[in-house]
C-alpha cells in the first residue's frame, strides 16, 4: 500500500487486483483508509482502487465559503477551491502513477464536510463521473441554492446520498434543515436523469461511519 505525502496531506493508495478499474478518491477526517477499504473487501463490493486522504484542514479544505460557526470553535474558512487545486494538479496525479493506469472512471466520496466537498468538485472540475455523500453537510448554507443556481462541470453517472435518522432531531437550527435539503438535492439529480439513491440509516451523525461509507462505496461500484 503505497503511502505518501503532498502538502502535509496523506495519502494511501490502495490498489484494486483488476488494472484499469476504478478508482475513488476518499475524504477522511482521520486515517481511516485502511478500515474503509478492509470493509469494502468483506462486503464483496466489485474491485476498486480506493485513495484515501487524510490530515486535512477540515473546517478549511472541505468548505466551499466562508459561512458563521454551526457549532462552537469551528468557524468553516472556505478553502475549498484552494485544496481543489492541490487534488486535482498534485494528488491525483501521483495516486495515479502509483498504481500506472488511468482509472476507467474516477468517484469522489465522503463523510460530513467531506461528503459536501464531494459534491462542491463536480461544480469546479470534471473529472469525477460517480459521487458519494454520506451523511453529508448538506445543511451547509447556501449550498442547496448553489447546487440549483449552477451546473456541473459534468453531470455524474450515479450519486449516492445518506443520513442517519436522528441527525436532523436537534436543537441546532442550521443542522436541522439537513434531511429536508438532502432529499431536495436527490430529488433534483434524479430530475436531472442520473441515478441517484437516498438511504436512511439509523442513529445520529457519528453512528457507524465507516459501515454508512462502504455502503454508498458499493452501490456506486455496483451500477
Amino acid at each position: 500500500m503505497p503511502t505518501f505525502t503532498i502538502d502535509g496531506k496523506r495519502i494511501s493508495v490502495f490498489p484494486g487486483v483488476k488494472v484499469g478499474g476504478p478508482a475513488i478518491y476518499l475524504h477522511t477526517f482521520s486515517d481511516e483508509g485502511q478500515k474503509v477499504f478492509a470493509a469494502t473487501q468483506a462486503s464483496d463490493c466489485p474491485p476498486f482502487t480506493l485513495v484515501a486522504i487524510s490530515d486535512l484542514d477540515w473546517n478549511h479544505d472541505m468548505v466551499p465559503w466562508n459561512s458563521p460557526p454551526a457549532f462552537k470553535n469551528a468557524e468553516p474558512t472556505g478553502g475549498a477551491d484552494d485544496y481543489l487545486r492541490l487534488l486535482t494538479e498534485e494528488i491525483i496525479p501521483a495516486a495515479e502513477k502509483e498504481i500506472d493506469e488511468v482509472p476507467c472512471w474516477r468517484g469522489i466520496a465522503g463523510y460530513s464536510l467531506a461528503g459536501l466537498f464531494a459534491l462542491y468538485a463536480i461544480y469546479q472540475k470534471d473529472l469525477f463521473s460517480r459521487v458519494g455523500s454520506m451523511s453529508g453537510s448538506l445543511w451547509f448554507p447556501r449550498m442547496k441554492d448553489y447546487i440549483f443556481s449552477y451546473e456541473p462541470k459534468r453531470w455524474p453517472d450515479c450519486m449516492y446520498f445518506s443520513l442517519g435518522d436522528k441527525e436532523s432531531k436537534t436543537r441546532n437550527p442550521v443542522l436541522r434543515s439537513v434531511r429536508q435539503n438532502t432529499e431536495e438535492i436527490q430529488t433534483f439529480y434524479q430530475g436531472k436523469g442520473i441515478d441517484t439513491v437516498f438511504q436512511i440509516n439509523s442513529g445520529n451523525h457519528y453512528d457507524h461511519a465507516v459501515e454508512r461509507t462502504v455502503a454508498g462505496f458499493c452501490w456506486l461500484l455496483s451500477r
